[in-house]
């Protein structure tokens, strides 16, 4: 399964592990995912996300209707239809 959050889009990105010596290996910077289930009682639904720490914060802040309908608009696959 990958690594991408479905409300955000992000993705795992690379960069360097810098020694004392100052020599380069590359790694990998994680994105912090969360599988989550969350209902929509707008809709009456029930719907299942892999989502980023950042993307729940929103969520509390603005409510998961309104967010959900944002990031519809900007193009992204939420994963249920958000009719009223």
């Amino acid at each position: 399964m990958s690594r991408i959050c479905q409300l955000t889009g992000k993705r795992p990105i690379t960069g360097n592990n810098v020694s004392h010596s100052k020599r380069r290996t590359k790694r990998r910077f994680l994105p912090n995912l969360i599988n989550k289930r969350m209902y929509i009682p707008e809709v009456d639904k029930w719907v299942d996300l892999k989502i980023s720490t950042s993307a729940m914060r929103n969520i509390n802040k603005i409510g998961l209707y309104e967010y959900l309908k944002r990031q519809q608009k900007a193009g992204f696959d939420v994963g249920v239809e958000l009719t009223k």
